[in-house]
């Protein structure tokens, strides 16, 4: 008799405001192709999903900025991103980065317990011109957060949810590419070609996101002149 496989753990993490919004479409999206990306077909090994949405938890991120310490659904949410196999993030661009919204509850995450965590990197706006926000602010803050950031992240501008103008094309192909690295960083890829992320091994650490993307690591430069 085959032993039951330990469910994957993959949480995804909403920050778009509107009901609906965008970037919770985005998000379902990218949750599903990952949900079937997992599938080996056995019915074995089931995904739990946890999807949270940051509008809800407004009032207690606002509480916990303030006293210094998560509070109710904020440290409930904050347990959850930190027993997950993977991650999904996805934020509205404000002013050519992520929303205060966002970055206010990554704030408060403990910068020792996303270590090693595979994420996929996801955001929305109204022009093309924005996608730069993925590599500039988000891979940068996940970096710090020494989570493995993988190689595709996932922009949608308007005019992808278009049908006009090919949504199932190039966004559909982002997604399935995105939702495979992530199948694969958690260990059971079912796309054929998509290598599991690994960080790369130095002397004094795991090399990190930023560093892959030319972003020097100051603090291991130091340490080596010292």
């Amino acid at each position: 008799m085959t032993a039951a496989r330990t469910p994957r753990r993959i949480v995804a993490v909403n920050a778009g405001l509107g009901d609906p919004s965008s970037t919770r479409l985005l998000v379902d999206r990218l949750v599903e192709a990952v949900v079937g990306a997992l599938d080996d077909g056995t019915g074995a090994g089931a995904v739990d999903v946890t999807v949270i949405d940051l509008r809800d938890l407004a009032t207690d991120i606002a509480r916990s900025m303030a006293t210094g310490f998560a509070v109710d659904l904020v440290r409930e949410a904050l347990q959850r991103l930190y027993e997950a196999d993977g991650l999904i993030v996805a934020t509205p661009v404000f002013n050519a980065s992520y929303s205060g919204l966002f970055k206010s509850f990554f704030d408060l995450v403990d910068v020792d317990k996303l270590g090693g965590t595979p994420v996929l990197l996801a955001a929305t706006g109204g022009s093309p011109r924005h996608s730069m926000v993925l590599d500039h602010a988000m891979r940068p803050l996940f970096a710090y957060l020494r989570a493995i950031v993988l190689p595709t992240a996932v922009y949608a501008a308007a005019q992808d949810w278009a049908v006009a103008a090919g949504d199932t094309a190039a966004l559909g192909d982002r997604i399935r590419r995105a939702a495979g690295e992530l199948a694969a960083a958690v260990g059971r890829p079912s796309a054929p070609g998509v290598p599991a992320p690994e960080p790369e091994r130095t002397e004094n650490g795991v090399r990190s996101s930023a560093e892959d993307a030319g972003i020097a690591n100051f603090a291991r430069l130091l340490g080596q002149q010292s």
